[in-house]
């Protein structure tokens, strides 16, 4: 029931910027943490950026390798998630994917569980 839909992956050259956006359907809560992922081609999923809720803070986690040049945000509502990218490298090249956390409880026990979206392709040429 719960889909994340990501759009805004494209064709760009180096230097460029890509705003890519993330929208959460079929939850009436808000998720506890969402970020973006990617896979390079012959290369394992890795962590881009993300953002947890932590009472009424939100924390924020980079990869060293976009720490300057990417930023993550959410709306208020928290079901919306974005990433702008700016200067934009060819190594950034990858199937970017939306990641959410839910953090609920079932039968009294607390559970985590996770989602991801399709993933949408951003190339970085010339």
């Amino acid at each position: 029931q719960v889909q994340l839909v990501e759009s805004g992956g494209g064709l760009v050259q180096p230097g460029g910027s890509l705003r890519l956006s993330c929208a959460a359907s079929g939850s009436i809560f808000s998720f506890n943490a969402m970020g973006w992922y990617r896979q390079a081609p012959g290369k394992q999923r890795e962590l881009v950026a993300t953002i947890t809720r932590g009472g009424s803070i939100n924390y924020i986690n980079y990869a060293d390798s976009v720490k300057v040049r990417f930023t993550i945000s959410r709306d208020n509502g928290e079901n919306t998630v974005y990433l702008q990218m700016n200067s934009l490298k060819p190594e950034d090249t990858a199937v970017y994917y939306c990641h959410a956390l839910r953090e609920t409880v079932v039968g009294g026990i607390p559970r985590k569980f996770d989602y991801w979206g399709q993933g949408t392709q951003v190339t970085v040429s010339s």
